[in-house]
């Protein structure tokens, strides 16, 4: 199996991390700062302006859009043609905005790219193409499961020519930033059907109709993960047209597959950006200390976490990409087992490599002046979101089962 990037891949490789080295980087520690000392920290930080600028001059706007919705911009490139742009992206925490690829937009773009009307489209889709606003995905439920999606207890309901919305969500991430101005919500618009996966509809909620309220910004390990956070948000009798349904009602679990697919993929493909600087990292600070006479590196127990966290990071690597092509050849409904098995993998193999990474750098890898504490936090995040492993698990187990026992 071959795992070769066209020529226009490979050049947007090379620009990317030029882009990374020359502008991102330089800026990582003025962005927490600009974080830090601002009124609104759901507010982008002012370096940004200037960033999404440069990256937009450049051609490296939207590259995540697949070659399949090439019509609505970005660099139609393949998902295995996506992956390594989304590891560079992935190695500094807060970039992909830069670039307009940071979730949940991306997935929320793709909903809307595969499943809006042409009214949706040009209502939401075309504004956070260009960037000018943000939004957020409304599943996950505090007073149920919601691992599994079945489960879901909000509620949306057709009066006249409006549906009515009532529950409450939360870890909606996106949600506290101030240009988050639209919600896909997920609920169910027929409770009673026998058929518990056409149950639920998805429907567009714009921030700021009355009866949304966010409740609370919510933490992950003491991190907000600003200026996007996370947040609990109620939908109280929350009344919107009827042409803000996504596809048509029952269609709600079938979207939610369809979104999450893609999503899962981007996501472990970021983790090993962060899982491979962590192992630089790594390297550089064991050379650079010493203990009992000898430099760091020369210990035989810190040699080894290097060899092992390199010999997981290219057996997640290998695995991402295996499964981005077989997403490219096939489709994300036939790859759902590597799906599965690379958002089982990864997440992991980044929270052990930036462990290692943590330990080599002493009490210093705790803090915030590298970002190996914030990037274990993202790794940790990722096991519960878009499924948790066990569910995935179970999943792969069943299709793995019913493949070869037959």
């Amino acid at each position: 199996m071959h795992f070769e990037l066209s020529d226009r891949a490979r050049k947007l490789a090379l620009q990317l991390d030029d882009f990374m080295q020359c502008h991102v980087f330089p800026v990582e520690a003025l962005h927490g700062e600009q974080l830090e000392a601002a009124e609104n920290r759901w507010a982008t930080p002012p370096l940004m302006a200037e960033l999404k600028a440069r990256a937009k001059e450049a051609g490296l706007w939207n590259l995540f859009i697949p070659a399949v919705h090439a019509e609505y911009g970005g660099a139609g490139l393949s998902h295995l043609e996506y992956a390594p742009l989304a590891e560079l992206m992935g190695r500094v925490l807060w970039s992909p905005e830069v670039f307009n690829c940071n979730a949940p937009d991306t997935g929320n773009m793709e909903v809307l790219m595969k499943y809006g009307t042409p009214a949706q489209q040009k209502r939401w889709l075309q504004p956070l193409l260009v960037g000018n606003i943000r939004s957020a995905y409304a599943m996950t439920e505090p007073a149920v499961a919601s691992s599994d999606a079945t489960n879901i207890e909000c509620s949306i309901l057709r009066h006249g020519d409006d549906y009515v919305v009532n529950g409450r969500k939360w870890f909606i991430t996106g949600a506290m930033h101030e240009n988050c101005e639209i919600f896909i919500v997920m609920g169910k618009s027929d409770a009673d059907n026998p058929d518990r996966h056409v149950q639920q509809s998805q429907i567009l909620v714009p921030r700021d109709t009355k009866g949304v309220s966010v409740e609370r910004r919510l933490r992950t390990l003491g991190f907000d993960d600003a200026p996007l956070g996370h947040a609990e948000v109620s939908f109280d009798n929350v009344r919107v047209p009827a042409g803000n349904i996504l596809l048509g009602e029952g269609r709600g679990f079938e979207i939610a597959q369809g979104r999450l697919g893609p999503g899962r993929i981007h996501h472990c493909m970021r983790l090993i950006g962060c899982a491979q600087r962590a192992l630089e990292l790594a390297c550089q600070r064991a050379d650079s200390r010493r203990t009992f006479g000898r430099k760091i590196s020369e210990h035989q127990s810190v040699r080894e976490s290097i060899a092992r966290s390199f010999a997981e990071i290219e057996q997640a690597r290998l695995l991402t990409l295996m499964t981005a092509d077989k997403m490219d050849r096939d489709g994300s409904k036939d790859a759902r087992d590597l799906i599965a098995a690379t958002k089982i993998t990864v997440p992991e193999m980044a929270q052990r490599v930036i462990d290692r990474a943590i330990q080599v750098h002493g009490a210093g890898g705790l803090s915030d002046d590298w970002f190996l504490a914030e990037a274990f936090n993202y790794a940790r995040y990722c096991r519960l979101a878009d499924g948790p492993d066990e569910v995935h698990m179970m999943a792969l187990g069943k299709q793995l089962i019913r493949r070869f026992a037959s």
